[in-house]
């Protein structure tokens, strides 16, 4: 395949924009992305492997720190749920003797309820997504990587744990020794997921600073979206979520180190390698540069403010554009 095509240049921002998100660090990103981008020409396609049914609601927590950091709507003392939260539904919970490990602030609780009759009366986990996204405002479109249930378990010593047990419940305490996404086999990618990779004005791709093992692989454990990232023309770039040796949060460098994996981002690279054309490191990384066979960005990965995060997508995107006459054709 040559894959040396004539795209407009993304600096130009005359294409649509894929990105590919999960967690905190991948939000972060994609709202620099939203910022900076057209209205309307960014698709975030959001992890749902860590989804779950809890007190008999669908809770979507990727999807839903997607939407609320579009919609600036986000907490950022928790980093999760709703800023502006207040809690009594947790409170009478707790009185009664319920589930409370998992906490669900009251503003939060209405989306979970509403989604949950709605996909429950027939309607797509996409369109429900997509409903939301357009009552908060949200001119970038949302969407979930699959309406089919894929679920992330977690393997430990302590027995095998549902994410979110592993994650909230069990604060990634566990020694992880390997993990399965539960029908992602079996599992379709979302049709308007798999559309952003097809769309003729698309102009690049790009992998937010997300857990590559917990946010990214339930996507790529869906055999159809591999394959659609490897057949997909439009340059495809990962972000590294690591810095000096070390995730600004979460469980990945604890994960990779538990798996016999090297916690270094040429790890990441060589994890996203059948299908990438380039890598982001942070300044702190830029000795691993030469052990990376592709092409390489070093820059200030660390989003701390509203600038970093507009800068990063900024310089991500220029990156992406340098690449599109210089494809070489994917292994």
């Amino acid at each position: 395949m040559n894959r040396a095509i004539a795209h407009n240049s993304v600096l130009a921002l005359s294409g649509s924009v894929l990105a590919l998100s999960g967690g905190i660090g991948g939000a972060k990103l994609a709202l620099g992305l939203h910022r900076i981008l057209p209205p309307g020409s960014l698709r975030v396609v959001v992890n749902t492997g860590d989804d779950f049914e809890h007190l008999g609601l669908l809770i979507c927590p990727d999807v839903d720190t997607t939407l609320y950091t579009l919609a600036g709507l986000a907490n950022p003392q928790l980093g999760w749920g709703r800023a502006d939260e207040t809690w009594s539904f947790m409170g009478a919970l707790q009185q009664l003797g319920g589930e409370s490990w998992f906490n669900i602030g009251d503003k939060d609780l209405a989306l979970h309820v509403e989604r949950t009759r709605r996909v429950a009366a027939g309607e797509t986990l996409t369109a429900v997504t997509a409903d939301v996204a357009r009552r908060l405002g949200i001119a970038s479109a949302v969407l979930p990587m699959s309406d089919a249930a894929v679920r992330t378990v977690v393997e430990t010593d302590a027995g095998t744990l549902s994410f979110q047990h592993y994650f909230v419940r069990e604060r990634c305490a566990p020694r992880v020794t390997a993990l399965r996404f539960v029908g992602a086999q079996g599992a379709a990618p979302s049709a308007a997921a798999l559309d952003c990779l097809r769309r003729d004005d698309l102009a690049a791709v790009i992998l937010c600073p997300s857990n590559p093992y917990l946010s990214v692989d339930p996507m790529l454990a869906m055999p159809a979206w591999r394959a659609a990232l490897r057949e997909c023309t439009a340059p495809i770039i990962a972000v590294s979520p690591l810095i000096g040796g070390q995730a600004v949060k979460g469980p990945t460098a604890k994960i990779m180190r538990e798996l016999g994996l090297a916690v270094s981002p040429v790890t990441v690279a060589e994890h996203y390698a059948d299908f990438i054309d380039g890598f982001v490191l942070d300044e702190a990384d830029r000795d691993l540069a030469p052990r990376l066979e592709m092409p390489v960005l070093v820059t200030r990965t660390l989003m701390q403010t509203s600038e970093d995060k507009e800068r990063l997508a900024s310089e991500v995107l220029e990156f992406a554009s340098s690449l599109v006459t210089s494809l070489a054709p994917r292994p």
